[in-house]
């Protein structure tokens, strides 16, 4: 599965899982849009992503979580969270 396949599954999962239409999105995306970016066939900005979340009602890093969680199907969810907890902790310790 390729990047833009697993974010534009994640996006849909969550969508269906808030019980939303595609057309519930009309302010901040065409369903074609929509459409495509479920798909696989798009890539959003990180702005739209941030857009589509807030009409989902969850958070951008959610939609990003579910996405590699699909894309490495061996990791798990306490694994990818403890993975960024380290790299964050690690970039606490850098010069700004």
């Amino acid at each position: 599965m390729e990047l833009k396949q697993a974010l534009g599954r994640a996006i849909r999962q969550a969508r269906l899982n808030k019980h939303l239409t595609q057309e519930d999105f009309a302010d901040v995306s065409g369903r074609t849009y929509l459409s495509a970016l479920e798909r696989g066939l798009k890539s959003p900005t990180l702005d739209k992503l941030h857009e589509l979340s807030s009409v989902i009602g969850v958070h951008p890093l959610t939609l990003l979580t579910s996405c590699y969680l699909q894309l490495e199907e061996t990791l798990t969810i306490e694994e990818l969270f403890s993975l960024i907890r380290t790299e964050l902790n690690q970039g606490e310790h850098e010069p700004h």
